[in-house]
């Protein structure tokens, strides 16, 4: 947006008559108030300086207010007795002078549109037909010329604010007295457009507007001096449902909204606002979702594809980095907005995305940050949910938004509270709600975040402070009490709603001298509703903008087809398979309107970070029975290395009781069916304990080497889990590390039994079925999850075996409150799975916690469990996300099919235990009991051990 600075003197003002001739001269330009157009007559020399006739009777002002109010008036009257003659008469007068006044070319098509509304209203019109009276708002809007082509750059500097005010020069605050002071007198009208001002020697002393924006905040219904009101929205995350509870009092007292700048949290309460969303409605819908994990990517596990389940046993999500041949890249942000933007697509599915936001039910402007160059980027047009998007990206934390070419991040840092932007639109009066946060104490920064959220609060706090100098004595500014609400605390949204009623209802006394009749609201509410007229997709365009995923692989994912009527809900449903793959950094819909075509786009963006992706975690376990250990993950990840989706995997494990390597290639050969093959190669080697009995004395310590190759054919089960089955090649080698001879170790003969060195290999098939809808692998407190796995030998250097193993759980939560419980079940018969040669084992923390990890090994295993959890704290924007006190009860053992080991009863543990939910994983510290005096002590962190 170009700012022009003005020279006028200030306090300096257009007289009365002028400024009105001057106001109608305009007309085509900014539609005057109804009441004031309809006797308003251009003198003869500023309409001949225009080039129209001499004397030129405009029509009444037709807006969809007042097509509304019309409506509002008929519906009244068909329901009561018949209208008397002089009201007829009068509306026969109306109609009869609006179709006369058409007789001026330099006017024609705004008066034949005035006339033909004006004839029409009574008969055609409705309230109910709001998407007819929206669709003329934007044809009217339409007429006049874009505020821009692009989105309007405001360069982040001291002319910034002195720019602004000039650009809103004519249209100063009208002078309205206070509430209690009977009613307003009539404020000086707005001056004209520059083209108008142009047309009249007269205007020469009048201060000069910015020529390149088009005012757009026009004040539909009410009395013919309202003034236009301006709605400013401030960020500040979660704190900005506080703008939820301003605008329920405003709706109550029928003050009305011509127009919104919001930034961040502010954009996404003023653009639902701005397509016609009322407060309730919006309200109820945020509270069937949990804006924070849509806000922050959280998917639900159950709606990833299998091979994303199984990695997170093993990685943690948010270490992931890419690197290609120029070398190691990571995302920009933590959070790619994917949820968000979806949210806000099927939230504005009426919204094209090809037309400014001057045509939306109210005009819309959000404020967003170029970060290349510091500038503030006012988005006046295009996708209006990819705009809420960009306005609320804080850096660091969300990825940028690309629109236009440019990375755009939260429009905090440069406009927090962008009252120059309604000024700009034509806003006579502000409205502006300040939801920013304090700042912090020194004792409360306790972390290098902490910090730099204390410097961002610092920029937006004095950007905020200047943007509140250009509040005049006519604004209203609130400033809802959130106490120590932070921008990440959403669980706390009514007291945010609540505090925004209260600071509206306290400012009531200034707000009030605003408010529009309840007949006059009607209509308002009726004009700005939201459209309803369903989209048919006439046809789809897919675009990527990288070489490794075929745009096929897209079209594949889309059930919509052309003819379809558009239904955004369905569309994202189709899509999630996509940006839950890994593949794709953002994939976003939206409807192009060309004429009668609505074309339908899915921008599927891959990641940029990539092709390589590096997968790192990290477990920790130690414990008062063993010496414990660690082990660290690393994964590699190459999708896509051909078109057909070839990929490459492989999983390294480095660990103080095991290391381990596994290669895998994954060939889909269905891309709708989902089967794929996987040729695999594996090698482990692993320290096995062997304990005498149940004592806690090591007998020996065996290192097992095993290499393994084998082929599987997989079937993805939907959403719910995955099945495969294969051939498998095995071969062993174990040997003790150390060995104690017993005196009691002996065989029948008296001879002392030693520990042999053992090789072996095998040719088995294998069949494995995964079923896991789990909310979290590792502190499941909801869904459930299910394993069966069965192997048979089919050569061997041993004797031939066959293994079954099954295991159950569920997981339900009920508040702050979760109970889970889980049973498991396996046994080997004949010889020995080379894949498990000691055979099932049992022990360790939340597996018979009273014993040592693997303590207990046999070839039968039968073992259950139930635990229960309360969360006693949450922590936002921390990487400590919850607090929980847990119990939870075992029972089980472990059997040999050898008569020389004789079977004993089931075990029994008892657990006490507190975790900490982190970025990286639980933090388990516990205590074990089990019959008989034994205990166990435990600390335990991160992903699988």
């Amino acid at each position: 947006m170009t700012v022009l600075a003005s020279s006028a003197r200030a306090g300096f003002r257009v007289p009365g008559f002028v400024a009105a001739l001057l106001f109608v001269c305009a007309a085509t330009g900014r539609p005057a108030p109804a009441a004031a157009a309809d006797t308003a007559t251009v003198a003869t020399a500023a309409a001949s300086a225009a080039g129209a006739p001499a004397s030129t009777t405009l029509p009444p002002a037709a807006t969809p207010t007042r097509v509304a109010s019309s409506a509002v008036a008929a519906s009244s009257s068909a329901s009561s007795p018949a209208s008397s003659p002089a009201s007829s008469s009068a509306s026969s007068s109306a109609s009869s002078s609006a179709s006369s006044s058409a007789s001026s070319s330099a006017s024609s098509s705004a008066s034949s549109s005035a006339s033909s509304f004006a004839s029409s209203s009574a008969s055609a019109a409705t309230p109910a037909n709001a998407a007819a009276a929206w669709s003329w708002t934007a044809a009217r809007r339409a007429d006049a010329p874009d505020s821009s082509s692009v989105s309007n750059a405001v360069s982040n500097s001291g002319s910034n604010v002195a720019g602004a005010a000039a650009a809103h020069g004519p249209h100063a605050p009208h002078t309205v007295p206070d509430a209690g002071a009977g009613a307003p007198s009539a404020p000086t009208p707005p001056a004209a457009t520059p083209a108008a001002a142009g047309a009249s020697a007269s205007t020469a002393a009048a201060p000069t507007p910015a020529a390149t924006d088009t005012l757009v905040c026009m004040p539909d219904g009410g009395g013919p001096h309202r003034p236009a009101i301006g709605l400013v929205l401030s960020g500040g995350g979660a704190r900005g449902y506080a703008h939820l509870g301003v605008l329920k009092v405003l709706e109550a007292n029928r003050i009305p909204v011509d127009c919104i700048a919001a930034t961040s949290m502010g954009a996404v309460v003023g653009g639902l606002y701005a397509t016609g969303m009322t407060a309730q409605d919006m309200q109820r819908r945020l509270s069937q979702v949990n804006l924070a994990d849509i806000a922050f990517d959280v998917t639900e596990r159950s709606d990833l594809p299998q091979k994303k389940r199984e990695d997170e046993r093993l990685y943690i999500d948010s270490l992931t980095i890419g690197f290609d041949s120029k070398g190691f890249k990571a995302p920009v942000g933590l959070v790619q907005g994917n949820r968000l933007q979806a949210l806000l697509a099927n939230w504005t599915a009426a919204v094209p995305t090809n037309q400014p936001f001057d045509r939306l039910p109210i005009p819309f402007r959000a404020i967003a940050t170029d970060l290349q160059t510091g500038q503030k980027v006012v988005l006046d047009h295009g996708s209006l949910p990819l705009a809420i998007r960009a306005s609320m990206a804080l850096p660091g934390l969300f990825s940028p938004a690309e629109i236009d070419g440019r990375a755009l991040v939260d429009g905090g840092l440069v406009g927090n509270l962008p009252v120059d932007a309604a000024r700009a639109m034509g806003a006579d009066v502000v409205i502006a709600v300040d939801i920013g946060s304090p700042l912090r104490p020194l004792d409360a920064l306790a972390s290098p975040a902490d910090v730099m959220q204390q410097m961002i609060g610092i920029l937006i706090r004095q950007n905020v402070a200047e943007q509140r100098k250009q509040l005049t004595a006519n604004d209203i500014l609130l400033q809802p009490d959130l106490g120590k609400q932070t921008f990440t605390d959403f669980q706390n949204a009514n007291q945010a709603i609540a505090a925004g009623e209260a600071a509206a209802v306290a400012a009531l006394p200034r707000l009030a001298r605003y408010a529009l009749s309840p007949e006059q609201y009607e209509a308002y509410r009726a004009a700005h509703a939201r459209p309803q007229q369903p989209i048919r997709i006439t046809s789809i365009e897919i675009r990527t903008n990288g070489a490794s995923v075929p745009k096929q692989i897209v079209r594949n994912a889309l059930h919509v087809k052309p003819g379809d009527v558009y239904d955004p809900q369905a569309v994202s449903a189709d899509l999630l398979s996509l940006t839950t793959s890994g593949n794709f950094e953002n994939v976003t819909q939206q409807i192009i309107n060309e004429g009668d075509e609505h074309r339908l786009v899915i921008d599927a963006q891959e990641k940029y970070w990539g092709p390589n992706f590096l997968l790192f975690g990290l477990g920790m376990s130690s414990s008062s029975t063993d010496e414990g250990g660690f082990r660290l993950h690393l994964g590699y990840r190459r999708p896509w290395l051909t078109p057909s989706g070839l990929e490459f995997r492989a999983d390294t494990t480095l660990g103080s009781d095991m290391q381990s390597v596994h290669v895998e290639l994954r060939q889909p050969l269905s891309n709708k069916t989902g089967y794929y093959v996987a040729p695999y190669a594996d090698y482990k080697r692993r320290f096995a304990n062997l304990y005498n009995g149940e004592s806690d004395v090591k007998v020996t310590q065996y290192r097992i080497q095993t290499s393994r190759a084998g082929l599987d054919l997989g079937l993805p089960l939907a959403r719910l889990g995955d099945f495969r089955i294969g051939l498998a090649y095995t071969h062993l080698s174990a040997a003790p590390s150390y060995s104690l001879l017993l005196d009691s170790w002996v065989d029948d003969d008296g001879n002392s039994l030693s520990f042999p060195s053992w090789y072996a290999r095998q040719v088995s098939a294998r069949a494995r079925l995964v079923i896991d809808q789990l909310d979290d692998p590792l502190f499941p407190r909801k869904g459930y999850f299910a394993e069966f796995r069965a192997e048979r030998s089919l050569a061997t250097s041993e004797d031939k075996f066959t293994d079954v193993y099954g295991k159950l759980m569920v997981a339900e939560r009920f508040g702050r409150h979760s109970v889970s419980a889980s049973v498991e079940a396996g046994k080997s018969f004949g010889g020995v799975n080379l894949s498990n040669p000691f055979g099932y084992t049992l022990g360790g923390f939340q597996h018979l916690s009273a014993y040592a990890a693997d303590q207990l090994s046999g070839d039968a295993l039968l073992y259950g469990q139930v635990t229960y959890m309360n969360q006693l704290a949450t922590f936002n924007a921390s990487p400590i996300k919850a607090l929980y006190l847990g119990a939870s009860a075992e029972v089980g053992n472990v059997w040999s099919l050898d008569p020389a080991f004789p079977s004993g009863p089931l075990k029994q543990s008892y657990t006490f235990f507190t975790s900490l939910i982190t970025s990286f994983g639980p933090v388990y510290v516990g205590m074990a009991f089990a019959p008989g005096g034994r205990r166990n002590i435990y600390f335990q962190l991160g992903r699988t051990y």
